[in-house]
């Protein structure tokens, strides 16, 4: 193998929104049923930027501050019947903020998208940090 001694980088890009999906999909597979089954219907969205609506609500300075976000109900405010017409549970993660974490820390993207997929479930389920990290833990 030689040197590639013209000073230009290999044909690089960066990850992209399926390929984030990707990542979210496989740690979903990865955690305990039990927790999956809690999940059961959840929608996992992508994109590269929360909307101005969701900044303003959440109080962000900035478009890069959220990583992940939930909006549905959770069990805890379900009743035994669903309403009709409700939209299902979802989470929002948010690309480019997610790479710009991941480029400014030591864990890998895998491990980045996993812990926030892991905490946007549970901190809706009402799970402490100690549950998370032992579910982020097992879908290692």
């Amino acid at each position: 193998m030689t040197a590639d001694t013209s000073g230009a980088l290999p044909s690089l890009r960066a990850p992209s929104s399926e390929d984030i999906d990707a990542l979210a999909r496989a740690a979903f597979e990865r955690l305990p049923d039990s927790f999956r089954r809690l999940s059961d219907g959840l929608v996992i969205q992508v994109v590269d930027f929360p909307d101005d609506e969701t900044l303003n609500e959440m109080g962000a300075e900035s478009e890069f501050d959220l990583l992940g976000l939930f909006r549905g109900r959770g069990l805890a405010q379900r009743g035994a019947t669903e309403d009709t017409g409700e939209l299902p549970n979802m989470i929002w993660l948010y690309r480019r903020p997610l790479l710009d974490f991941w480029c400014d820390g030591e864990d890998s993207l895998d491990e980045v998208v996993t812990h926030v997929l892991v905490h946007e479930i549970g901190h809706h389920f009402g799970l402490s940090d100690a549950d998370m990290e032992a579910i982020e833990e097992k879908a290692r």
